[in-house]
């Protein structure tokens, strides 16, 4: 009698180079590297994770390019190391590590895609327990999270985000931007923005030094 085994599968090695389509436009570009800006600042003490945009992501060890090269506009893993070099992420070089949140930046001409046949990859092969897309000129912002093997739909809160458990942030609007928001619902900064502050609280305490300064001689004379 004989006994029926499977065969074995072989996973390509090498390097896997990122193949993704330019971007849409410049909105796109500009949503994609402020998620990845402003997480890496928040973040900046963690190198527990990985935040990258419009890279290729191999899970196929077939390699059917048609039908197996996904790149999220942005995605997040966490769990795995935050400055490795990557040309791609290949899920069987990075212990099978799948997206742990993925936004896509909706189009004219991914909107379709982006809604229906992304979204279920990432639920069923990807099983990525939060994923949302965003539109930057219709502002649409929509969330999803994996519950039971189903994406459930968020429900925004009183200011119209949306809560990220895998994040432990809040996802909404500022400016007509997708920005992120601590639990508390302060904004997260740019460098840039934090910088600014920094300035803005520095001169309003060597103004209100001088103030001190000139009330102190005022009272002796």
């Amino acid at each position: 009698m004989t006994s029926l085994t499977k065969p074995e599968i072989i996973f390509p090695t090498g390097e896997f180079w990122s193949d993704e389509p330019p971007l849409e436009s410049n909105l796109h570009l500009r949503q994609i590297l402020l998620l990845i800006e402003c997480l890496e600042w928040l973040w900046q003490e963690r190198e527990d994770y990985f935040a990258t945009g419009n890279l290729t992501i191999y899970y196929s060890p077939q390699q059917q390019k048609s039908t197996d090269f996904r790149g999220p506009d942005f995605f997040v893993v966490l769990g795995t190391t935050r400055n490795q070099e990557r040309k791609s992420w290949v899920v069987w070089q990075e212990g099978g590590k799948y997206p742990n949140l993925i936004i896509e930046i909706l189009s004219d001409s991914t909107a379709k895609v982006d809604r229906e046949e992304k979204k279920q990859i990432y639920q069923d092969i990807f099983r990525t327990p939060e994923y949302y897309w965003f539109d930057p000129e219709s502002l649409e912002l929509a969330g999803f999270r994996l519950e039971g093997g189903i994406y459930q739909q968020l429900v925004t809160n009183e200011s119209g985000w949306l809560w990220s458990e895998q994040l432990g942030l809040y996802l909404g609007l500022y400016q007509k931007q997708l920005r992120y928001y601590s639990p508390t619902g302060e904004l997260i900064s740019t460098p840039q923005e934090e910088a600014i502050r920094e300035k803005q609280r520095a001169e309003t305490e060597k103004q209100r030094a001088e103030i001190e300064k000139q009330r102190a001689e005022t009272e002796k004379q």
